[in-house]
């Protein structure tokens, strides 16, 4: 007789399952991205994480070798030079690509009447060109891996600001970020007949470096979970589970989709 906790495991694994899958994630060294990195590890994936600073890349790639593998590779991908030096260490390490989380972000606050345009620039730069070439760089890559049966993926790090307009001065930021929005329902259309699914996330308040100015005092951090409507800050397993949804066969004919990941932010408006 069969055991049915074996079948159900077994069935949890051939839907959200990522053994032997490759997975490149920028900014994965903290925040954000070290959440999905660290969840499609616990799935099985291999991961190649980067960001601009070595020794934090260095490190987070030595906490996340301890459960699995964990290659860190640091790029500045504000700059050709990091996108290309990112896209040839993949291609080095991997023959073909089955995930593409692009994460690397940066954000930028100032009144409308002072707002730099090398803060506009940076943030633009950062958030949706490096999207688009990095993409572009890995695709023959991400080509190679898909199929009918088993797409690549790409995943494109968005945010409620980019859905319902911030209180905060980040103009950039937020318009940035709908742009992302908008690339990623581009790129689905784009690459569907090719196998590739591409979606975003949105995330509302995570502890991340981006937001750490906010939440790492307490009674701002009291004040900014009583405007989500579920009440409190997201916790890693929220992005990691969303992650692993969209890279596991689970979600592979879900393409074209932005995800609220926020607690209910994106359902209200001030």
């Amino acid at each position: 007789m069969n055991n049915p906790d074996s079948i159900n495991n077994e069935r949890l694994q051939s839907l959200f399952g990522l053994e032997g899958k490759r997975a490149v994630v920028t900014g994965g060294s903290r925040g954000i991205g070290y959440m999905i990195a660290d969840g499609l590890i616990d799935a099985g994936c291999e991961v190649i994480i980067s960001a601009r600073k070595a020794e934090q890349v260095a490190d987070a790639a030595a906490r996340l070798s301890e459960k699995g593998t964990c290659i860190g590779v640091p790029a500045d991908l504000s700059a050709d030079e990091g996108l290309a030096h990112l896209a040839d260490a993949v291609a080095e390490q991997w023959d073909a690509l089955d995930i593409l989380c692009n994460n690397a972000g940066a954000s930028w606050g100032e009144p409308i009447e002072s707002f730099s345009p090398g803060g506009w620039d940076k943030v633009m730069n950062v958030n949706v060109r490096s999207v688009f070439f990095l993409t572009q760089k890995l695709l023959p890559m991400l080509r190679s891996a898909a199929s009918a049966d088993s797409p690549s993926r790409i995943i494109n790090t968005g945010s409620v600001n980019g859905l319902t307009p911030p209180e905060m001065d980040t103009f950039s930021y937020s318009t940035s970020k709908a742009a992302v929005h908008m690339l990623t329902r581009h790129l689905a259309k784009e690459f569907a007949s090719d196998h590739i699914t591409v979606n975003a996330i949105a995330p509302g308040p995570f502890d991340s470096n981006m937001m750490a100015f906010a939440l790492s005092d307490p009674n701002s951090r009291a004040a900014i979970a009583s405007d989500v409507p579920m009440g409190r800050v997201g916790m890693p397993g929220d992005m990691a589970g969303v992650a692993i949804y969209l890279s596991s066969a689970a979600g592979s004919y879900v393409t074209g989709a932005v995800i609220p990941v926020g607690g209910g932010l994106s359902t209200i408006h001030k």
